[in-house]
């Protein structure tokens, strides 16, 4: 652990709390509702509860390592973070972060303070300084204070009481924001920084008392940036339809204030909503400008905003920002709280989008996605319906959505309709397969924390010994695997070594389809539903599944036709993605373009990998690709590239 990870703690346990610094920069709130009571209370979680350890604010795809270990949960990730934003160290304390960006010099730029309630994203009472400079950078500084959490990290008012009066003593640390131009100039771009309260630059910060978590993921997944794996060398990596090309962008945005959502002070007339109504709206009209332009516009809140780029995410939430004042022009003084999308009410689902969409997802999914891939952003049933399968996943299954501890026990409070209303979107029939699927038992909706048996991909394998992994099982600490059948029959021509464990081995003596079912149990003896793995058993498969090699997938990237005008550079043109699968397009040559392959899976949850998603038709700009039919059965020439990829990446993805 590193000392400034070790102070951090240090200090929480003396401020007596267990969260330290606010999501980040220029906004807050969590999407929806108002309230100054707080929220998150553990007595008020529906019976039979569990919370989720430990991993609120990952990023989806964490870029597991070979030891385990979360690459972008690391104090490398976070150092190399910090050398590409500010590779001279001139940002290194909150003081020089502030005298960079040119705080306290009022004639050389804008200054406003708000100070606020954050009711439903962490909790924090925020005392907030935006500046906007001549030259069109800005630059936020958030000081967060916390009274006391209690068991529940709920909000409470003291919180916003020691922001108005900067309580010492309940003065937890800063997160600042900088939109400015990387090192090398070109465009301004948002960085992220935290500080401890010291006033020290922080590695690592942790936010609700699930242990620290580094820079800048815990940031970057509430403010619509990526996680990329850091390269072959180690140094942060640039995103490569990134219209900065500077490494460090994360492609991340700053947050529109949702003032709706603030609880505010009722000690001093400085800081209630009325007398910071024109300063909030100040500073969303600064946010506002950061955001990219599809289009030529008239109005005069437009004028500033850098034009698109050819991939550029497009800026969904200006349209919030703007509808909140009152539409283009902005002619509102006061803020108002945006109704439902239009598209959500056409398609008659007003009632997902108030009770899930709005309070679990919005504020962060509204920054999400790119020209490329703008559905990310849930802005339509459409959307939100094309990631079914994956909602499911993160909510139901894993609980790693929603993202934020408060946000999360918000969704699951007992009273809540989010979890009625989810559950029976997720088994409506209209479900695109391989939906609609079963989220109740007994009625009850099921809830994340329970067991849940994975036993991997159904998958072609060769006769001999293949050895199995229930390694992506959830919440689950002993197993036990049976053969079911072979061609729908008893098994006569395989065996099962090393049943109860969670990688036992799988020998097969002639060709057939077999059926290996996987029961997972977690500490308290409690039992999972029983899950399936269908093996089918192929001597002539060619290459065999392990000598799969890096070279193999070379090949297929380019049998697929993904370099044919795709992934190949130049990136930066419209409707490129942002990785290429040519190695002569990597400064590091092979190397660097195994590293960057190799970030595309995600080994916590492999069909969910990006290398295996797009190319099968998800959400990928070329549609589905030959020889990706992930829905046909495993050995089908329909599959044949899928199930080549996919072996690889269950051998490890070796790169020879």
């Amino acid at each position: 652990m590193s000392p400034k990870i070790s102070r951090l703690k240090k200090t929480l346990l003396v401020a007596a709390a267990a969260a330290t610094l606010g999501a980040c920069g220029g906004g807050g709130g969590g999407g929806g509702g108002s309230g100054s009571s707080g929220s998150g209370s553990s007595s008020s979680l529906l019976p039979g509860f569990l919370e989720i350890p430990n991993i609120f604010l990952l990023f989806p795809n964490p870029q597991k390592q070979a030891d385990d270990t979360i690459q972008t949960n690391t104090p490398a990730y976070a150092t190399a973070y910090y050398q590409a934003i500010d590779p001279l160290n001139e940002r290194t304390t909150k003081a020089a972060f502030m005298a960079r960006n040119g705080f306290g010099n009022p004639g050389t730029g804008t200054e406003v303070t708000v100070v606020f309630g954050d009711t439903l994203d962490l909790g924090y009472g925020r005392r907030m300084t935006a500046r906007h400079n001549a030259d069109g950078t800005m630059a936020f500084v958030v000081d967060n204070y916390l009274v006391d959490t209690g068991g529940s990290y709920g909000y409470s008012r003291l919180n916003v009481d020691a922001a108005v009066v900067q309580s010492n003593q309940r003065f937890i640390g800063t997160n600042a924001i900088e939109f400015s131009p990387g090192p090398g100039g070109g465009p301004n771009f948002v960085k992220f920084y935290n500080f401890a309260p010291d006033g020290s630059r922080n590695l690592a910060a942790d936010l609700d008392g699930k242990g620290a978590k580094a820079m800048p993921g815990i940031c970057t997944n509430c403010h619509g940036g990526r996680a990329d794996a850091l390269t072959d060398t180690g140094a942060f990596p640039t995103v490569g339809n990134s219209v900065s090309q500077a490494a460090g962008d994360v492609q991340g945005r700053l947050q529109a204030l949702k003032v709706d959502t603030f609880d505010y002070s009722t000690q001093s007339a400085t800081f209630t909503r009325a007398n910071q109504e024109a300063n909030l709206k100040t500073i969303n009209g600064w946010v506002l400008e950061s955001y990219p332009l599809a289009a030529a516009s008239a109005f005069p809140e437009d004028a500033a905003r850098p034009a698109a780029g050819a991939n550029e995410w497009q800026g969904t939430a200006a349209a919030f920002i703007k509808d909140a004042y009152g539409g283009d022009g902005m002619p509102n003084a006061s803020y108002t709280a945006p109704g439902v999308p239009s598209a959500w009410v056409t398609a008659g689902q007003s009632s997902l989008y108030q009770n899930v969409v709005i309070p679990g997802c919005a504020t962060c999914h509204i920054l999400r996605g790119t020209a490329n891939n703008s559905d990310l952003d849930f802005q339509t049933y459409a959307k939100f319906l094309g990631y079914s399968d994956r909602i499911k996943a993160h909510v139901i299954d894993r609980g790693n959505m929603p993202l934020a501890k408060i946000v999360y026990n918000d969704f699951w409070q007992t009273g809540s309709n989010a979890p009625a209303t989810l559950a029976s979107f997720l088994e409506d029939a209209a479900q695109p397969p391989p939906g609609p699927y079963t989220v109740r038992s007994a009625g009850v909706v099921l809830q994340p924390g329970r067991p849940i048996a994975d036993p991997g991909p159904n998958r072609v394998v060769r006769q001999g010994a293949t050895t199995l992994s229930a390694g992506m099982s959830l919440y689950a600490t002993s197993f036990a695997w049976t053969l079911v059948s072979q061609d729908g029959g008893a098994v006569t021509n395989a065996t099962l070594t090393n049943a109860t464990t969670s990688a036992p081995v799988f020998n097969a003596t002639a060709d057939a389809t077999y059926v290996v079912r996987l029961v997972a149990t977690n500490a308290t003896g409690t039992a999972s539903a029983p899950a399936d793995l269908t093996l089918v058993v192929d001597n002539t498969l060619a290459p065999a599944p392990a000598a799969i090699t890096f070279t193999d997938i070379k090949a297929a990237f380019v049998s697929a036709g993904c370099t044919a005008a795709c992934h190949v550079a130049p990136l930066t043109a419209a409707g490129k993605p942002p990785l290429s699968y040519v190695a002569a397009d990597y400064a590091g040559g092979d190397t660097a373009f195994y590293a960057a392959v190799r970030s595309r899976i995600n080994f916590t949850d492999i069909v969910a990998s990006p290398l295996l998603r797009k190319p099968a038709g998800f959400h990928h700009g070329g549609g589905a690709l030959g020889g990706f039919t992930s829905t046909a059965a495993p050995g089908a020439p329909a599959r044949a590239t899928y199930d080549l990829f996919l072996n690889w990446i269950l051998n490890g993805a070796p790169r020879t």
